[in-house]
């Protein structure tokens, strides 16, 4: 039983990268498709796709590495909140992630969207996970 279905998403994609696979399966739910659609939207990742089966669906995953030297273009993925300690932020005091260059998944009131467009929104929320 997974109690953290978040960490069990992020842990997936950083457990492929490092091991070199192309392709990850996911179980679905409507947070991580949002999480998946930011992560493609953002260039860290190639490619998706959400297909139904019989319970919950699966998000297959297609990551993306440099040609030449095989690095993932997703470096480091870094859960912020947990169920333990939830962690938010208001629009003013949004984490930057690498000075900019990284990205912080934030569910906020609109839906799950990047610290960037929460600043720009001015709306705070649950910082989710970090990106880089």
């Amino acid at each position: 039983m997974n109690t953290d279905p978040i960490s069990d998403y992020l842990t997936r994609i950083r457990n492929a990268s490092s091991a070199g696979l192309k392709i990850v399966e996911i179980p679905s739910s409507n947070m991580k498709k949002a999480m998946t659609q930011i992560l493609f939207d953002q260039g860290y990742i190639l490619n998706y796709k959400f297909e139904d089966d019989s319970k919950q669906g699966l998000i297959k995953i297609a990551l993306k590495y440099n040609q030449s030297t095989r690095v993932p273009a997703i470096t480091k993925l870094q859960r912020a909140s947990r169920p333990g300690l939830r962690k938010y932020s208001g629009s003013e005091t949004m984490p930057r992630v690498l000075n900019g260059l990284g990205i912080a998944i934030v569910s906020t009131s609109k839906g799950v969207i990047t610290d960037k467009e929460a600043r720009k929104l001015n709306i705070g929320g649950e910082v989710i996970c970090y990106v880089y």
